[in-house]
C-alpha cells in the first residue's frame, strides 16, 4: 500500500471514479468504514451536489447522509490507496486516462463493472499485478443527484487478474466486507465475471427495449429469451476455456426477478435518460467474442442489433 494507506483495512484514501448508482453506493458505504474517500466524475452538477449535501444513502439499515469529497480528476492530488473504476464500459479508457497523475503511486485498482475488457484496461494503466476483478449484484438506483437506494440481496465476488494480485485481493475483500457487503472469493473470477455478463445480457436488453422493470420479464416468454442467451453465453466462455453453467446463471435471474420486482435494469435506465447503452459491452461483446472463436450466438446478435436500431432513433 502507498504512504496514504493508514487504516485498519489497508485503504485509507479511495478514488472512486463516476458518480452513477454503484460509485455512489459504494462511495457512501465506503466512507462509513472510515476511509477518505473522493468520488470523481465529470458532471460538475453532480461533484457540487455531492460535496455540499454528501450522499444520502438509504438501505435495508435506514436512511442517512454520509459525507464524501468529490472532484474532477484533474483536481485530485496526492496518492491513493485504491482506485475503484465504476463508469460504463464506454467511458473506461477515458476515465482511466484521467487519473495517470495517480498511476505512479501504485495503487490497487478494482472494477466490478458490466462487461469484459475492463480489467485489461486497467491492467495497462496500473499493472495486472495491482488489478482485483470481480461482480457485484447489488440493485442500486439513483433518486436524485446526490442520492442513492438499494434494498435487498448485495453480494460481491473478487479476485485477483493475476498471481501477483492475491494479496489486493485480500485487502480489497476486507474493505468491501466492512463496508456491509456479502463478498466471497471464488477460486475462478474469470468465471464469476462471465457469469456476471451472462447474467446481464439475458435482462438488460429485452428491459430496454421492451421498456420494463424486472416483473416485465418474470413470465415464460423472458424467461426463454434469458435462457437462451445464459446458453448462448456458456458455449462462448467454453470456447475459452471458462467453464460456466447455464443453470446457476438462471438461478440468479430467477433470484433477480423473484426479489427486485421493481428494479430497472441499467440499459433501460440509460435508455429513459437518453444516454448510449453498454450493449457494446456486454451482448455485443459476446458476439464479437463467439465470432472470434467460431461460436453461434444469433440471440445475442439479435439482441444487440435491435438494442443499435433503437439507440439510432432519438429519444421521444
Amino acid at each position: 500500500m502507498s504512504a496514504a494507506t493508514d487504516s485498519v483495512h489497508g485503504f485509507g484514501r479511495v478514488a472512486i471514479l463516476g458518480a452513477g448508482a454503484m460509485g455512489s453506493l459504494f462511495a457512501a458505504r465506503i466512507a462509513e468504514t472510515g476511509a477518505q474517500v473522493v468520488v470523481i466524475d465529470v458532471d460538475p452538477s453532480r461533484l457540487a451536489a455531492i460535496g455540499q449535501q454528501g450522499i444520502l444513502l438509504t438501505d435495508d439499515r435506514g436512511t442517512r447522509t454520509v459525507s464524501v469529497t468529490s472532484s474532477l480528476a484533474a483536481d485530485v492530488g496526492g496518492p491513493v490507496d485504491l482506485v475503484i473504476l465504476f463508469t460504463k464500459g464506454m467511458h473506461s479508457a477515458s476515465a482511466i486516462a484521467s487519473v495517470a497523475h495517480m498511476h505512479g503511486g501504485r495503487p490497487v485498482a478494482l472494477t466490478l463493472q458490466n462487461g469484459i475488457g475492463n480489467a485489461e484496461l486497467l491492467a495497462d494503466a496500473f499493472g495486472e499485478d495491482r488489478v482485483v476483478m470481480g461482480t457485484a449484484l447489488i440493485p442500486a438506483d439513483l433518486t436524485g443527484p446526490a442520492a442513492v437506494t438499494t434494498h435487498g440481496t448485495a453480494s460481491i465476488c473478487v479476485g485477483p487478474m493475476a498471481t501477483g494480485a492475491r494479496q489486493p485481493a485480500e485487502h480489497v475483500a476486507a474493505l468491501l466486507a466492512q463496508a456491509g457487503f456479502s463478498v466471497t472469493r471464488p477460486d475462478d473470477i474469470a468465471a464469476a465475471v462471465w457469469e456476471k455478463i451472462a447474467f446481464n445480457a439475458a435482462l438488460n436488453a429485452i428491459a430496454m427495449l421492451c421498456e420494463v422493470t424486472n416483473s416485465g420479464m418474470d413470465n415464460p416468454p423472458g424467461r426463454r429469451i434469458a435462457e437462451a442467451v445464459a446458453y448462448e453465453t456458456a458455449a462462448v466462455a467454453a470456447a475459452r476455456g471458462i467453464t460456466i453453467l447455464p443453470a446457476g446463471i438462471m438461478a440468479s435471474i430467477d433470484t433477480a426477478l423473484r426479489e427486485h420486482h421493481g428494479h430497472k435494469a441499467s440499459m433501460l435506465q440509460d435508455r429513459e435518460a437518453g444516454r448510449p447503452t453498454e450493449i457494446e459491452t456486454i451482448n455485443g461483446a459476446i458476439s464479437r467474442e463467439g465470432a472470434r472463436l467460431g461460436v453461434p450466438t444469433p440471440v445475442c446478435d439479435t439482441l444487440s442489433d435491435l438494442v443499435r436500431i433503437v439507440e439510432a432513433r432519438p429519444k421521444p
